[in-house]
């Protein structure tokens, strides 16, 4: 299925991901070096040069409603991804090229809905790092929220979700419950696994 960003009906971001698990109400997803997906030109350029000024770009951007997508092929780590129906975060874990397994990740975004493809939700700007044993974390990227927060691309109402889906991570972790109560660490691919794919009709831009 495809998971996309999408922002007042414009595609920020398109991939392509493998189904590893599907309820009604939970998904996890599957990507993995070699997939190829859309997404913005400052954030490939970013990953290309390292210029954080570049990756800075993507708010202003964001609320003007001007960008431009173009190919990227994933590299170097697997991640499962799990979402929930209704819930304002989804989880990840990332597998180096020999399968290890790192800490957690949490990204804060719209809750999905579902589409022809797959899911489209959106990327708040707001991360969590988690360490793998769940006894340590710290926030990443306040800066970016605040400055989407600045310029109206989220509102008070948001911003009220984003704080009560932020106390029910912290719970959540700190309980060993919900996403964090399985260890997915063991979990490995399977080399025979196509690689997933975009529509061929998915706008690039």
């Amino acid at each position: 299925m495809v998971r996309r960003d999408v922002l007042r009906g414009k595609v920020w971001s398109a991939a392509p991901f493998r189904v590893i698990q599907g309820t009604d109400t939970v998904l996890m997803l599957g990507c993995w070096p070699g997939v190829e997906m859309l997404a913005p030109t400052t954030w490939i350029q970013w990953l290309r040069t390292g210029d954080d000024a570049v990756r800075k770009q993507a708010v202003p951007n964001l609320a003007s409603g001007r960008w431009e997508l173009d190919r990227w092929v994933w590299r170097d780590t697997t991640v499962l991804v799990r979402y929930e129906a209704g819930r304002h975060f989804s989880v990840s874990r990332f597998f180096d090229a020999e399968g290890r397994c790192g800490g957690w990740y949490v990204d804060f975004v719209r809750p999905f809905q579902r589409t022809a493809i797959g899911i489209d939700t959106f990327d708040l700007l707001l991360d969590l790092v988690v360490t793998a044993d769940l006894s340590t974390y710290r926030w990443k990227d306040e800066d970016e929220y605040a400055h989407a927060r600045r310029l109206g691309l989220i509102d008070d109402a948001l911003h009220r979700r984003v704080e009560t889906a932020r106390q029910q991570v912290v719970s959540l972790i700190e309980s060993r419950q919900g996403p964090f109560a399985d260890d997915w660490s063991s979990w490995k691919r399977d080399p025979a696994w196509p690689a997933p794919t975009l529509p061929l009709d998915e706008p690039t831009g």
